[in-house]
């Protein structure tokens, strides 16, 4: 493995003492199936590596780490190290009806890796490797286990190319992991986010057929299926391998800051810029609380804007910036600066967790037409719950249809009763806020365990269709159980 998986936190007792925190329905593995694995692939039963793949970074379950809780515990992890061996392990559990859950990196922040009725974690971060670079074609083959950092230096050092995919967890994450989830990086208004970057997939299906999809650049062959496996959270097949598009390093850059005295004028010059057809890789627009907190800026809201590109487009998107922006107050691009050097910092998380706070990020994404709305209210909700100390909002990708809204609150043992009810409590109302008012229920968090409860209300009708799928095609319910709000055989 050129990486492995980043602890969240650690674990009050150590983690071979942990216990879990979902104890229902757990189904245990056989010794039968328990050898039959060990005949496909490594198998691992030590107690702490059990406890360490239970867990992601869902800021929920962090809080239950200094309590000596992980989420809950597989019988078994499963490492195979190549796809017929995750092929080999998906037959044998859905002939004996155990419950997989994929897993690699970890960084996931809704519970999404978590082995909710326990049966086999599968460990996913034996797949490396980049297979083939044609450069003629600007495509990428590489294994869903690669984690994001290295193959963001491999493409540069060995090939010249970018990935241009910069998720603040591209350390503690990985290429299937990126597509499972419908991941975005920080330049995703310049390269699109990962299902704009998919040319085609590696699946492994629950009775272990391995099917390839896509693979031309477009096509009328039926519904695309790249989508229908990017972003199903490993709930319909197992991404063992993909096909990426990737990008000429860029020659030159631009950096602006301006400030704005309200985050709705903020909006609008983000969405003027972006139909005039700039697209500045970041264009991250912070409310005045967020901006105080990263720059010290008093009451502006601060715009930051940084592109990467060929010198005739960046000159191009400068222009459209600038005049944009004219009315703003110009501020010290150096905030850029400052943005990027702490851009990709996790530490601050664990640090507010061991001090008593309960915290938490929702990201939602919706048409312009309904972003302040939708800043405001859900804004006023989340306020509104008994023991929030804080919450502010920043946009942090933008589109030519809309944005996204990344929404932070953070509450206080000494000031609520229940961490966990406070907790709920809190994306409760922040999250039929943002429903009601139009926004998309996750940009690129996902839904794992924790946005489980809202997805029928905001698919509406089309949740059944989703859950047809799932009875199609996994119809002993044996992938990833319990997440995307799907019925589970076990609860």
């Amino acid at each position: 493995m050129l990486n492995s998986p980043t602890a969240p936190i650690p674990i009050a007792g150590g983690a071979a003492d942990a216990k879990p925190h979902f104890t229902k329905h757990q189904v245990p593995v056989s010794d039968t199936v328990l050898a039959r694995l060990a005949n496909a692939c490594e198998t691992i039963v030590d107690a702490s590596a059990r406890a360490e793949i239970s867990r992601d970074w869902w800021p929920l379950a962090m809080t239950w780490a200094t309590d000596g809780e992980v989420p809950a515990l597989p019988a078994v992890i499963a490492r195979p190290h190549t796809a017929d061996g995750v092929a080999e392990v998906l037959r044998i559990c859905n002939e004996s009806k155990v419950p997989v859950t994929p897993a690699a990196g970890r960084s996931g922040v809704q519970g999404g890796s978590i082995p909710l009725h326990g049966g086999v974690s599968l460990d996913l971060t034996g797949l490396t490797g980049i297979k083939n670079v044609d450069k003629k074609s600007m495509i990428v083959d590489v294994g869903a286990g690669h984690f994001g950092d290295d193959y963001e230096n491999e493409l540069r050092t060995d090939h010249g190319v970018t990935g241009g995919h910069w998720p603040q967890s591209i350390a503690l994450s990985t290429i299937g992991g990126w597509l499972a989830c419908r991941g975005a990086g920080q330049y995703s208004t310049r390269y699109g986010k990962i299902e704009d970057l998919v040319v085609g997939l590696d699946v492994v299906l629950a009775d272990g057929t391995e099917i390839t999809t896509g693979g031309a650049p477009r096509s009328a062959v039926g519904p695309d299926l790249n989508q229908l496996f990017v972003g199903s959270e490993g709930t319909l097949g197992v991404i063992t391998g993909a096909r990426l598009k990737i990008f000429t390093v860029p020659t030159a850059e631009m950096r602006r800051a301006f400030g704005f005295d309200s985050f709705e004028e903020g909006l609008e010059a983000c969405r003027r810029i972006l139909h005039r057809g700039g697209t500045p890789a970041v264009l991250r627009l912070y409310d005045a609380l967020e901006s105080d907190r990263n720059f010290s800026t008093g009451d502006r809201h601060v715009l930051l804007v940084l592109d990467e590109a060929d010198p005739a487009l960046i000159a191009a998107t400068e222009t459209i910036v600038d005049q944009e922006c004219a009315n703003a107050e110009r501020l010290d691009p150096e905030l850029v600066e400052d943005w990027l050097g702490h851009r990709n910092n996790v530490d601050a998380l664990e640090s507010l967790i061991n001090a008593g706070f309960v915290v938490d990020t929702m990201e939602v994404a919706a048409p312009w037409a309904d972003l302040d709305r939708i800043y405001t209210e859900t804004i006023a909700a989340i306020s509104a719950v008994t023991g929030t100390m804080a919450v502010g909002a920043h946009q942090s990708h933008a589109y030519s249809e809309g944005a996204c809204l990344y929404f932070t609150f953070a509450g206080h043992k000494d000031k609520i009763a229940n961490r966990d009810e406070y907790y709920n409590a809190a994306w409760d109302a922040g999250t039929l806020a943002s429903l009601n008012a139009g926004a998309a229920l996750s940009h690129h968090h996902g839904i794992g365990l924790n946005r489980g409860r809202f997805m029928a209300d905001a698919m509406g009708p089309a949740f059944q269709v989703l859950a047809d799928m799932k009875d199609a095609l996994d119809p002993n319910g044996i992938l990833n159980p319990g997440k995307l709000g799907l019925a589970s055989p076990w609860s």
